[in-house]
């Protein structure tokens, strides 16, 4: 039996719709960053960008927080499989295990790439609202680009944990990885070699958020970076897909 492409994208749309981690994960990267957003800017009128300069990074400073989510509704999204036996029910179905990875990852990236460039948009306007005669506006330089470019970042992210989830088994394990890598290691990395740092998956991803990009990438190619992580999670992910018994 031939299961079409379409289906097969509906089905797993409908697991993101139906599983309350994979839904409540997606739905935290907007209210978390708006919500924080608005938190910062209403109270001290701007936001602290970790000792930048550059006043247009300084307006997604609550995007750390929304890509933790993003990192989060990728991983549930995948380890949902990996539960009493759900992965062996969702082959039986889809017995293409590429097209049921493929279809997994589209749902995951589409989903993200939706509502994180909803999220970057308003939380962009939302604080700039608070900021009067020093606001920012879309036509401003950079601004744009670092709206659009920002819910790219977060797509990518999410894939990356995507990936990583498929081939470890555990939404657990993989956050235990990233979160600490994006917290903790990558400014102790910054600190004692910023050239190694700049190749990072969240420091080389927002260099997309800046007016002036620093280091050693520019804006796009510090997304393509990011990209770079992305596709060799997922490749490695769907290798594991395939090899590995359900």
């Amino acid at each position: 039996m031939t299961v079409s492409t379409t289906a097969v994208l509906h089905s797993e749309w409908l697991k993101v719709r139906t599983l309350r981690g994979s839904l409540g994960s997606l739905l935290a990267v907007f209210v978390a960053t708006v919500a924080i957003t608005v938190l910062v800017f209403a109270t001290v009128g701007r936001a602290e960008s970790d000792g930048s300069d550059d006043p247009l990074f300084g307006a997604f400073y609550a995007l750390d927080f929304g890509q933790i989510a993003a990192l989060a509704f990728g991983a549930t999204t995948v380890s949902a499989e990996y539960l009493d036996g759900a992965l062996r029910v969702s082959l039986a179905a889809v017995p293409g295990r590429t097209l049921f990875y493929a279809a997994k990852m589209t749902v995951i990236g589409g989903c993200t790439l939706v509502v994180g460039t909803a999220t970057t948009c308003t939380a962009f306007v939302a604080g700039q609202a608070f900021l009067g005669s020093d606001a920012l506006g879309l036509g401003d330089p950079g601004a744009l680009r670092a709206c659009l470019g920002g819910g790219v970042y977060l797509t990518l992210m999410a894939l990356f944990a995507a990936g990583l989830t498929a081939v470890l088994r555990s939404a657990v394990a993989v956050l235990s990885i990233l979160v600490p890598l994006l917290l903790i290691v990558s400014f102790v990395v910054g600190d004692l070699a910023a050239t190694a740092a700049d190749l990072l998956p969240d420091r080389a991803g927002q260099q997309v958020l800046r007016e002036h990009p620093v280091g050693s990438l520019g804006p796009w190619t510090g997304l393509a970076v990011t990209a770079l992580w992305a596709a060799l999670a997922l490749l490695a992910g769907w290798w594991t897909v395939r090899r590995r018994d359900a």
